[in-house]
């Protein structure tokens, strides 16, 4: 039985096609097919940059290179990662409607907190308090010092 003896090789990086008189593409036709395919195996692989990077045979800092200065490409990976988050989204409210209470726990204590769902206390810093910005630092400690009127 005859096997293919390339089997067992490793991926190699794709190849850019040449157009049909064998010369290479312009570079920005090449670096334009690149970033589609890019985004392409980004939403395969739900936005993990690694796996979309290998797939298409880029390094990942061509990727973040293309995302700092090309802001349609920056764009199109913004809305992968937010169709990513959505689809983890409804992976969750499948499990939910599962009884999976860890789940159910998990969507309270993210999304309930307006209605208690919390296990820690959130201080808002944005209240009305004393404004200590005119007092030096000997002020404040003989403040701190000074006993509680309330006790």
């Amino acid at each position: 039985m005859k096997t293919d003896k390339n089997q067992n090789e490793p991926k190699k990086p794709v190849r850019i096609p040449k157009t049909k008189s064998e010369k290479p593409m312009p570079k920005s036709t090449r670096t334009d097919m690149l970033k589609k395919q890019t985004i392409d195996a980004l939403e395969k692989s739900l936005g993990i940059v690694t796996i979309a990077c290998r797939s298409v045979g880029i390094h990942r800092s061509t990727f973040y290179d293309w995302m700092n200065t090309d802001p349609e490409f920056k764009k199109l990976v913004d809305d992968v990662s937010e169709i990513t988050l959505d689809f983890a989204e409804s992976e969750l409210h499948k499990q939910i409607r599962d009884g999976s209470t860890a789940a159910t726990i998990f969507y309270l204590k993210t999304k309930g907190k307006k209605r208690g769902f919390i296990e820690r206390s959130e201080i808002d810093m944005n209240t009305n308090s004393p404004d200590f910005s005119g007092l030096t630092t000997q002020q404040i400690i003989e403040m701190l010092n000074e006993p509680d009127p309330d006790e």
